[in-house]
């Protein structure tokens, strides 16, 4: 990667709906060029994928939680089904397993306090494997991004 595929996934993380024609002159390079970079950059799995950014509150999400699990057990196939589900669950928007006191952090996502208390029970509570859970609700969000730092 030079720097010029660095500067396209800049541009691009600003904002993905720039034409092949912009990027080319951000870029200085022709359009042919942009386009066999951005396929060299798809197929070598640096672009993921191109998303929509959503406005969570726009669209009926005003809980944000952030919630640090510890599991009962260090049994493989238990610590695998929990990040089975957590990964599979739509309100789980982000999803670490960390070194530390706790073995997980999920950011959470709902539409008000009584849908994060359902999801609790439902996600926490009815798994036996949870030993602790401890919530921290988002009061304002001063900065959330995607764009990664690109030295």
């Amino acid at each position: 990667m030079d720097a010029v595929d660095r500067r396209l996934l800049d541009l691009l993380q600003k904002n993905a709906k720039n034409s092949i024609q912009v990027l080319a002159e951000k870029t200085a390079i022709s359009t042919a060029s942009v386009q066999r970079r951005m396929r060299a950059l798809r197929d070598a799995g640096v672009i993921q994928r191109e998303v929509a950014i959503l406005d969570p509150k726009q669209v009926g999400l005003g809980i944000t939680a952030i919630v640090s699990v510890e599991l009962e057990r260090d049994r493989l196939d238990q610590i695998d089904a929990f990040k089975r589900k957590a990964r599979e669950d739509a309100q789980v928007t982000h999803f670490y397993c960390i070194a530390g006191e706790a073995d997980f952090i999920l950011i959470v996502m709902a539409e008000d306090i009584t849908g994060y208390e359902a999801f609790t029970h439902r996600f926490f509570f009815a798994d036996k494997n949870v030993r602790k859970f401890r919530t921290s609700i988002v009061v304002s969000t001063e900065k959330a991004t995607s764009e990664l730092p690109i030295p």
